[in-house]
């Protein structure tokens, strides 16, 4: 009885052995599959990382490009269009001081009201002569134009842009006037 008692032990024994070794598998696989799937989470990660990585890179590069254009282009549009073209042959607009400035936009000032509005108005009245229609057309464009600088600037303008425009108009209208023409639109 003895050595049967001592197989039953023996059998026991070795069950829970086999049992232990079955855990320990198991642990062993699991611990595998955990870090199988770390390792996919990680990989999984990291190639979330490196899509934002080259997207911000990506967009870096668009931002620079787009700089690079305006720049050209304002330096550009600033070749073809120089103050001078219009008259003003003084200091550089970027090195007045404010006193200078504020001097510019006064009444007498070269970008003042009373000289910008006659400008403005010159343009009109030299291109079209007595022709009514070109005085109209040149009318309607200088207040259409106007409109798209309020736009521009997003809304209301400084009110001597208001002052400057309804004066050059007035000259274009008196030259009207004088041709015997009526600038009241009576269509509506």
């Amino acid at each position: 009885m003895e050595i049967s008692s001592l197989n039953v032990s023996l059998s026991m024994k070795m069950a829970k052995f086999q049992s232990y070794q079955k855990q320990a598998q198991e642990s062993e696989q699991s611990e595998k599959v955990q870090e199988e799937s770390n390792k996919n989470k990680n990989t999984a990660f990291d190639a979330n990382k490196a899509a934002n990585e080259i997207m911000e890179g990506y967009y870096k590069e668009y931002s620079l490009e787009i700089s690079i254009q305006t720049k050209d282009n304002v330096n550009e549009q600033a070749e073809t269009f120089n103050l001078a073209d219009i008259g003003y042959n003084g200091k550089p607009i970027a090195d007045l001081t404010q006193d200078e400035a504020k001097e510019l936009v006064s009444e007498d000032g070269f970008f003042g009201i009373k000289k910008t509005s006659q400008r403005i108005a010159d343009f009109v009245l030299n291109g079209a002569g007595d022709d009514v229609d070109k005085l109209k057309a040149g009318r309607e464009g200088i207040l259409r134009g106007f409109k798209e600088a309020e736009k521009l600037w997003g809304g209301k303008l400084p009110d001597i842009s208001y002052d400057t425009i309804d004066k050059a108009v007035e000259m274009i209208d008196k030259k009207l006037a004088e041709l015997g023409e009526s600038v009241i639109d009576t269509s509506a």
